[in-house]
């Protein structure tokens, strides 16, 4: 039987960072990952690939950085887990032992339990190059496709498909607008419009009842009784942690149904970690457990299972939730809580608000403004969560501001924190959105 030292099984996100983790942290480890799948997607570029990229092949991570750090791959699938004697098998039977397993099997995606999704046509979203390839061919031959879910994906995907195409596009979403769960309502609304001026219909709320067609899909009927032409449904609308590999080794699952893991990703074997979308997770806030499945969590716990297979070096506090996304030039991003979902936690809040330039003086070349809002904890004066909107610079600067987040900086840290600013990169020092956010929340909390 072949053995290695650490064994990943899934060779997306998690499962590659967590591979080259183990390698800078352990270098005398022999390290394999194994994965079912020739060609890995990058998770969140998929949606380019329906309009900037033009291709699944122009969005892939190259193997090459296995061979760089040191990282054997073996491409096959793992059915079972001996945990007693410690070895994997394969679908050809083949035995690999282990010291220490790393599961990072990702997710599947959410069908929903609406008459007619077995009718040609209908797509989920899959990281898979052949699936994506026929979703791409089907496109180029639609007139009318309908996205069901208003999330990023939805957003994305219509804001992508519409790119040098002839194509009626119309999103279906169930709640009152579109990245509702993510962002406080006048950032969706002005999302909404900016899908609407390029001519995507939203309909929101809405709901499907049913696809419809003989075999074929032609059409989708919508739960006010209007039924809406389509010849291709793409269905948006959230992913499952994929534990079948875990529940078959008789791992123990979480409440939101993940793989049960402790805060240093160990599950309920001493042997086995987990990481990545098929993990169960807590929120840094609350400690309660959460849903959310995003890439960068999933490299972010990766990293904390890399570091810990031989001893314990990091701990995962929660996940905070770091978003975002652009639709035409503007961008959108959230890390931690918006003042709605904050205040439905029952927080007692204050919020500061800025909006600049982000160069100075305005009349820079590609001077575009930027908003952001940040969310504070009335009586701590702790940084509960921001948004920003405008100009793409804010996909950076959310990044800033999870960082306070996580180190649980307050009002008066944020608002005199050392910054730098420079005319060609970043908004004046006078108006830098960040600490006049937090100082008009300061002015907030004195008037209450």
């Amino acid at each position: 039987m072949k053995k290695a030292d650490v064994v990943v099984v899934g060779g997306s996100a998690a499962g590659l960072t967590a591979a080259i983790t183990s390698r800078r942290h352990y270098t005398e480890k022999r390290v394999l990952l194994i994965r079912k799948e020739k060609q890995v997607l990058v998770p969140c570029g998929i949606p380019y690939i329906f309009g900037t990229l033009g291709s699944s092949e122009k969005n892939l991570v190259p193997d090459a950085v296995l061979e760089k750090n040191g990282i054997e791959l073996l491409v096959n699938e793992v059915t079972d887990i001996e945990r007693t004697d410690r070895f994997v098998t394969l679908l050809g039977g083949e035995k690999i032992g282990y010291e220490k397993l790393v599961l990072a099997t990702g997710s599947i995606p959410m069908i929903p339990p609406i008459t007619g999704t077995d009718i040609k046509n209908i797509f989920v979203i899959k990281k898979d190059v052949a699936h994506l390839q026929q979703m791409l061919e089907q496109l180029d031959r639609s007139s009318n496709l309908v996205i069901v879910g208003g999330g990023f994906i939805g957003a994305e995907l219509a804001d992508e498909c519409c790119k040098n195409r002839q194509i009626k596009i119309t999103i279906v979403e169930m709640l009152s607008h579109c990245l509702m769960l993510t962002f406080d309502e006048d950032l969706c609304a002005v999302a909404e419009n900016i899908e609407r001026e390029r001519g995507i219909e939203v309909l929101a709320p809405e709901k499907v009842e049913a696809f419809l067609g003989n075999g074929t899909l032609t059409g989708v009927k919508l739960a006010s009784g209007r039924e809406l032409k389509a010849d291709m449904v793409i269905l948006g609308i959230g992913c499952l942690a994929n534990t079948k590999l875990a529940e078959k080794a008789g791992l123990e699952l979480g409440p939101t149904g993940g793989i049960q893991v402790n805060r240093y990703m160990h599950t309920s074997d001493e042997s086995i970690f987990a990481c990545g979308d098929c993990a169960e997770k807590l929120s840094f806030f609350d400690g309660k457990p959460s849903n959310l499945k995003l890439a960068s969590t999933a490299t972010r716990e990766a990293r904390i299972v890399g570091a810990n297979l031989y001893g314990t070096r990091r701990m995962n506090c929660g996940v905070i939730g770091v978003f975002s996304t652009v639709l035409g030039e503007t961008a959108f991003a959230l890390a931690g809580l918006s003042e709605r979902e904050a205040r439905e936690k029952g927080y007692d809040v204050v919020v500061g608000e800025a909006e600049s330039p982000n160069r100075h003086p305005g009349g820079m070349p590609e001077a575009t403004d930027l908003k952001v809002r940040l969310v504070f904890e009335r009586g701590t004066g702790i940084i509960l969560g921001g948004q920003v909107m405008g100009a793409k610079c804010g996909g950076e600067l959310i990044n800033a501001v999870s960082v306070c987040i996580h180190e649980r900086m307050t009002v008066d840290n944020i608002a005199t924190f050392p910054m730098g600013t420079h005319p060609a990169l970043t908004a004046s020092p006078i108006a830098y959105q960040l600490t006049n956010a937090a100082e008009m929340a300061i002015k907030g909390m004195k008037s209450h």
